[in-house]
């Protein structure tokens, strides 16, 4: 049977995040992202797509966004995630053009 292992999630702001790298061309960011299960995508904020290298004008795949989000605009990108000392997987998210969202990890896992 697999060890256990545990995350260190806070609970500081409104809702429980978890400590992630991401990383993209080169570049590696750590954030907190909000883990949300009733989520269909993967969601990352435009000022961490940047930091990461992603280049808005070469992401072709336009994703649309629902309720309080629809009127954003957002573009597939794959991004590799590492939590704790787990290896890097590859995730689709779909990058908003807003830093105003949360670093969310849905359900979409492509």
């Amino acid at each position: 049977m697999p060890s256990k292992i545990e995350f260190p999630f806070s609970d500081d702001e409104a809702l429980p995040t978890i400590p992630i790298t991401l990383s993209h061309a080169g570049f590696s960011v750590c954030a907190n992202a909000l883990l949300d299960t009733g989520s269909a995508v993967n969601l990352l904020p435009y000022d961490i797509g940047l930091q990461l290298g992603a280049i808005w004008e070469e992401q072709t795949v336009r994703l649309p966004l629902a309720g309080n989000l629809a009127r954003v605009e957002a573009r597939g990108v794959f991004v590799y995630v590492q939590i704790g000392n787990l290896e890097p997987v590859r995730l689709a998210f779909a990058w908003a053009q807003s830093s105003q969202v949360p670093l969310i990890l849905g359900q979409t896992n492509l």
